[in-house]
């Protein structure tokens, strides 16, 4: 099923046989979609931004790699319905803060801190958010840095302000991440004990690694 279709058919379960309301709240998710998808392009370019000024700067870029993505139509409704929030753009917009999602990955630590203290020191955005699994990391060893903020969205006619949440991370906190990610959603099955003591281990000996990488570069870079 395609995401239009999906759209219609879970809207007229919700108000079944009337036309004009399932197309007007049809068109009212499409806008929602396009707001949250400005929203995330408006931070992207923003880390780009500062991604190249570090680079003219300082000759390096403390940005490797970026990616955003917008909930689908039907992870928005499954949520909301989970909530027990009423199905609506307008309950969307104001129950969900994690519709639009960037994922930044850095290089090193001190590049995480150094990319969130410039956005959360813009005038046009405010930090609602922050939660630092960096300084303390989930039980299972996962590490990153998670920002919601408030971004300004110039439309045509109006401004709107959309919540993008944001990750940031080094390459090594996104490997583990990404593999730790895999091995949970291939089994149905709970993972042994033992191994998630093992996985957290893995965790603690890549933060580890971060930190030996970020002196190296440190006293490189005093040479």
């Amino acid at each position: 099923m395609d995401e239009q279709s999906f759209y219609l058919n879970t809207i007229e379960q919700v108000v079944p046989h009337r036309h004009e309301e399932v197309m007007a709240a049809f068109y009212e998710f499409l806008e929602l979609e396009h707001l949250y998808e400005s929203a995330a392009e408006t931070v992207k370019t923003q880390l780009n931004i500062y991604d190249s000024e570090f680079g003219m700067k300082f000759q390096r870029n403390p940005i490797h790699g970026i990616e955003s993505r917008i909930k689908s139509p039907q992870s928005i409704v499954e949520k909301l319905q989970r909530k027990g929030f009423p199905i609506s753009a307008k309950s969307a917009q104001e129950h969900l803060m994690d519709i639009a999602g960037i994922r930044v990955v850095c290089y090193y630590v001190e590049d995480i801190y150094a990319l969130a203290e410039m956005l959360s020191l813009r005038s046009d955005i405010r930090v609602l958010k922050v939660k630092d699994y960096i300084i303390n990391p989930k039980p299972s060893g996962y590490r990153s840095y998670h920002m919601i903020i408030m971004v300004p969205v110039h439309l045509s006619t109006s401004r709107r302000e959309v919540p993008v949440e944001i990750q940031i991370r080094t390459i090594a906190m996104d490997f583990w991440a990404a593999l730790e990610h895999q091995l949970h959603y291939k089994t149905k099955a709970s993972v042994p004990p033992a191994l998630k003591d093992e996985l957290r281990e893995l965790a603690d000996t890549i933060a580890e690694t971060d930190l030996r990488m970020q002196d190296i570069y440190d006293q490189i870079n005093d040479l």
